[in-house]
Parts: C-alpha cells; structure tokens; sequence
C-alpha cells in the first residue's frame, strides 16, 4: 500500500512510500547498531573499565534495554500532545549527546548510567515509529509496512558486529560511540527536514494525568493490546538473553572469538529475509494465521534446540543453523503481533505504544537478564530459556484468543 500524503499541509515535507520506509527504519536502526556494535567490544571494555567478572560485561547490553522501557514512558504521551515531529527531534537530539559521554566515560558505572540514559532517549524512535505507522495505516497494510521497515531495520545487526569489530582495528572502544553519535545526527537532521508531522489533529491529547490514566487503562484493559503486549514480552526476553549472551556463548563455548561477527550475520540474515517474506504474505494469509504459525515454529525449534543440546556436543555450525531458525520464526512472530497489539489503539496511538514498549521492553530486559546471568559456559541454560519464552508466550495467545488460533476475527472483545 503506497504512502498517502493527501491529508498533510502544503506546507508539510511529502516523500514518497520508499523513503518514509527508509526514513523509518533508518530511526529504528539506532537502538539495533547502538546494541549490537557493542557486542565486539565487551572484553575491551571490561579490560578497560576493570570489570570483575565476564557476566557483569552484559550490562552494557541490557542497561541500555532498561533505560529503553523507561524512556517510552514518557515519549507517547508527549508525542499525543506535542505532535510526532518536534518530539522525535528532541529524543534524537538527546542520544547524540549521550552516545558522546559514553564515548568519554571513565568508569563503568557512568558508562552504564550513559547507557541507561542513551537508550531512554532513543526510546523516542520506537514509540513514534510505531505510533507513525499507525497513524498512516491499518491492518494487513500496516503489517507490511511495519515489515518492510524492520526489514530494513534487521539488515543492522547483520552489519553492526562487523562495523564494531573494523572500527576496533583503527581505534579503541570509545570511538564506536563517537560513530553512533555520528550515525544520530545524521538520521536526526534527515528526519527533521523530511518527515512529514502524522499525528490527526482530532487524536491529538492533553498531557492532564488523568487522560493519560485513562489512554494507558485502555492500552492495559483491551484484551488485543493486553494478551499479545505480554506475549511479545516473552518473545522478547529470549531475543534479549540472545543478545546479551551470544559474545560469551561464541568466545567461551565454541572458542571462536573471530568469528563472531560472521556468527551474528549469518543468525541475523536469515530474520531479515523473513521480514520481507512476512510483507509480501500476510495480506493474503493474515495476520493471525502467519503470527501464530510463527510462533508455532519459535516453540518447536527452540524446544528442539535445547533437546540437541542436551543429548549431543554441539558443534558451532548446527548452533547457527538452529538459531537462525529460530530468529526467523521470532521475525514472523514479532512483526504480527505488533500490529494486533494497536489494532483498537488508534485515538490512543502514542500512550498506547508506549504503554505496549514499555511493558515490552522492560519485562523482556528482565527476562534476559535471568537467562543471561545464567550463564555456566555452556549454551544450555539459554537455550532452555528460550524455549521457556516461546511456551510462555504460546499461553499467552491460546487466552488472548479464548484457545483459538489462526481465526479470521479482527477484533476480540474485552
């Protein structure tokens, strides 16, 4: 479905579908090369900050995801009132500037308060392109915009560990923040210029705390936004352990510290490709029918890969081959049930998004957290914990849709 700018002001910027999609993933694109171009540079860091112990390392990683959930708090409501465009301008603004006090912290814990505040800022770019979306469409359209934006968006972190391990060849770990901070303004002046302002002047809200109340009752009481907002948070939770795991996980089970950026790509490819296939078929399958088989196959590989792990000595390329199934699965999963969390959350998109990221982002960080620190140097702990998301989540949907999968029904009553 193309772009339809026919409601904006004269006045307002008019690009076409291609490069709001761009335009879009591009924002979303901050928060994945801000995490994962810092995978490479773990042990650096913890050499350089003296760190005490290798799972302490993983907060860089989800100290960022903390300050990512609670930043969302913030941004929707401010975005409803104050317009999508002025708002995400002050967010992106925010993150240069933190991405350059990481670059010059001295210790650890201001690099993580950095971090914390890094990632409440970039927080802005999640909610409002969520927010946007669906300020611009609905249904099966909106799911494949969403898609062919998080197609692009997953291209990064096929890129990300790789950039991160060419920029340690010249320089040290710090200068990984000063291009982040570079990438930001960037994407911060493009946005400024270009994107058009999406917020409907009838859903525009005060930010009197009662209405907020009432935007995130809404969001928190409807059965689509509620049921599929907590399944998305166990789904999440194993792609965060992933994350947070994955440098230990290659360095110190499989003993193959250089190729870690080859390993990360060859598990990342595979979910964009799958972003792209999910645009192209779920206008004509819908969106419960892929979203839910998704999830089928997250619970089948994931519980599978734990069974391999268990009975054999897995070798590094049957690792990859199972984690990019299951990465896969998670694309098809994750792109569906985003948009059937805001189908009823139009007049409340921004509230309603932060309320779904929020929830999302912290209950997922905390969920990798314990399956992260569970670390034993082996890969069993998170593959167990992986499957134990994806079974969650399963649950999760059979109540959302009263035990019935792959119905035709847009909507599902409170």
């Amino acid at each position: 479905m193309p772009f339809s700018n026919a409601n904006l002001p004269a006045s307002e910027p008019r690009p076409g579908s291609r490069e709001i999609v761009a335009l879009l993933a591009g924002l979303m694109a901050l928060n994945a090369f801000a995490i994962d171009a810092m995978i490479p540079a773990l042990p650096a860091i913890g050499a350089s900050l003296d760190v005490a112990t290798e799972n302490e390392r993983q907060l860089v990683v989800l100290s960022y995801f903390l300050g990512f959930g609670i930043g969302q708090i913030f941004w929707g409501p401010l975005a409803d009132r104050f317009g999508r465009k002025p708002v995400l301008a002050i967010g992106v603004a925010l993150y240069v500037g933190f991405a350059l006090l990481c670059g010059i912290a001295g210790s650890f814990p201001l690099l993580i308060a950095g971090r914390i505040a890094m990632g409440a800022s970039a927080a802005v770019t999640r909610v409002l392109v969520v927010a946007m979306v669906r300020d611009l469409f609905e249904g099966e359209a909106m799911a494949r915009i969403m898609s062919l934006v998080f197609m692009v968006f997953m291209l990064v972190p096929v890129l990300a560990p790789n950039i991160g391990q060419g920029i340690l060849l010249v320089g040290s770990w710090r200068a990984i923040f000063w291009v982040l901070a570079g990438y930001g303004a960037l994407m911060l002046a493009w946005s400024f210029i270009r994107l058009p302002e999406t917020l409907h002047p009838e859903y525009r809200r005060t930010l009197n705390l009662t209405e907020i109340g009432q935007g995130v009752r809404i969001a928190a009481t409807d059965r689509l936004s509620l049921g599929y907002t907590a399944a998305l948070t166990a789904v999440f939770g194993g792609l965060t352990a992933y994350i947070a795991s994955i440098q230990q996980i290659i360095f110190d089970v499989f003993r193959t510290p250089q190729l870690i950026g080859l390993v990360f790509a060859a598990i990342a490819a595979p979910m964009a490709a799958a972003s792209w296939g999910n645009a192209s078929v779920v206008g004509r399958f819908g969106l419960r029918r892929i979203g839910h088989g998704g999830l089928l196959a997250f619970v089948s590989v994931t519980a599978a890969h734990a069974a391999i792990a268990e009975l054999i000595h897995e070798p590094l390329w049957l690792f990859v081959v199972m984690m990019g199934m299951t990465l896969v699965a998670f694309a098809f999963t994750t792109s569906n049930f985003g948009t059937l969390a805001m189908g009823n959350m139009a007049p409340i998109a921004g509230t309603a998004s932060s309320f779904q990221g929020v929830t999302t982002t912290i209950g997922g960080a905390l969920i990798g957290l314990a399956i992260g620190q569970s670390f034993d140097g082996t890969q069993l702990p998170f593959l167990v914990g992986l499957a134990l998301c994806g079974l969650t989540a399963l649950v999760v949907v059979l109540w959302t849709e009263r035990g019935r999968l792959f119905a035709a029904l847009e909507r599902v009553p409170v």
